[in-house]
């Protein structure tokens, strides 16, 4: 491997080969949840302190996470170039932006399959047939790409502040047009543009969320295999909870008398009560018969578990893999996420419902958030496009042929043509 120079403007980018080094290690610390180690095993400490800055703003150990990863692909860059993290200069943050663009995703192998090559099928690209969803291509996603500039440029950011990083964010934000402060001289008839973009940040489609048919959610539903994964679909689509919002819920949280669950809100972990579908309370009530006598019992304990023993809460990775078995067996790859879409659509199209009320129930700090469940389904829109062509052209089998004389008074053509000519 060829090691770029500092400063070198002319980067080979086709040549440079970022090796797997370093890691994110999870701790199980409830101060230090993850922990980002070097290609030595020595622990990155601007990194930790940016970590520990995170756990003070009251970002959950999943945004750590998250944030980690991303620092951990900059890291691997800076490694590669052999530049030191605060001597990166506005060189290196524009080409690791266009790394990221370009380069494949690293091939991993299964740790269940170590001399196996990973499956074509993983690294192709195509729509899914029953859902239209794009599944994981061998390059990374825009969003994801945008998401890793602004938590880089927000590191940057960090240590420019206080003092221990370069004198100089090496990740820019975006040229404003004329200069001057961003959304100077405003129409207020036009959306506000983001004026704390990064320069390098690539632009990101503004993506419709997909909901499951009402049909298509039938069959799925009796796909499912038990009692316990009826119970959960049937909450996941009346109630509009995030997976881990449910997934965290104990057993005293289920109110069936007044048709509540409680959840612990996502971010701001505030406290609320859902309103759920009488269905789903029944099929928790035969699941919560099957597991009687097997697993705790008291309001405290969790009210999810799995199905096998040794008994234990179950995880979202669980609940995701159950999700997903079912999923497959139709030819679909719809997400545990999009149960919270379908039950958003189903609420927003209701006319008797107020948006303002599926605001609260999906949590939504914002009623803009919410109103994109306003926009058509794609399945709705072809649908309807199709029979808009189906009219037409029943209309124009029934419209009289205009070449012929079916239409013009009788007077009109002898006048016309001479007498006799109608």
């Amino acid at each position: 491997m060829t090691v770029i120079t500092h400063g070198d403007e002319n980067r080979d980018l086709a040549a440079l080969v970022l090796p797997l080094r370093g890691s994110l290690v999870a701790t199980g610390e409830p101060f230090e949840p993850f922990r980002l180690a070097g290609p030595d095993g020595e622990v990155v400490g601007a990194v930790s302190v940016f970590m520990r800055d995170l756990m003070a703003r009251g970002c959950p150990a999943s945004t750590q996470r998250s944030y980690g990863m991303d620092l951990l692909r900059w890291y691997r860059f800076l490694w590669a170039s052999g530049v030191p993290w605060e001597q990166a200069t506005r060189a290196e943050a524009r080409d690791f932006c266009c790394w990221l663009q370009v380069a494949d995703k690293p091939l991993r192998v299964h740790w269940r399959r170590p001399g196996a090559e990973p499956p074509a099928a993983a690294r192709a690209a195509a729509p899914n047939p029953v859902t239209g969803k794009l599944p994981p291509g061998p390059k990374l996603a825009p969003a994801t790409v945008a998401h890793c500039e602004s938590v880089v440029r927000g590191f940057y950011d960090f240590h420019l502040e206080a003092g221990t990083g370069p004198i100089v964010n090496p990740f820019p934000l975006a040229r404003q047009r004329g200069g001057g402060r961003g959304n100077a001289h405003h129409n207020p008839m036009d959306p506000y543009l983001n004026a704390r973009a990064g320069r390098y940040r690539p632009k990101v489609a503004a993506r419709i969320p997909r909901q499951i048919p009402d049909g298509l959610f039938n069959e799925l539903f009796a796909r499912l295999e038990s009692l316990r994964d009826r119970a959960l679909v049937a909450f996941w689509v009346s109630t509009g909870a995030r997976a881990a919002e449910l997934l965290g819920a104990a057993r005293g949280d289920a109110d069936p008398g007044q048709q509540l669950v409680t959840v612990v809100r996502k971010g701001t972990r505030a406290v609320q009560q859902l309103p759920a579908s009488p269905d789903a309370f029944v099929w928790l009530r035969l699941y919560q018969e099957q597991m009687q006598g097997k697993v705790p019992a008291r309001r405290d304990d969790p009210l999810w578990w799995t199905l096998r023993r040794p008994f234990r809460p179950l995880s979202y990775d669980g609940a995701r893999l159950m999700f997903t078995r079912a999923g497959a067996a139709l030819g679909a790859n719809w997400s545990l996420h999009d149960l919270r879409h379908t039950a958003a659509y189903r609420m927003a199209r209701d006319p008797g419902m107020p948006l303002t009320d599926v605001q609260w129930v999906l949590g939504h700090a914002q009623l803009s958030t919410t109103q994109v469940y306003l926009r058509p389904a794609p399945a709705d829109v072809i649908a309807g496009t199709l029979a808009f062509h189906a009219r037409r052209a029943g209309d124009r089998a029934a419209a009289p042929d205009p070449g012929g004389a079916a239409g013009y008074r009788p007077e009109s053509l002898d006048v016309l043509f001479g007498k006799g000519a109608s």
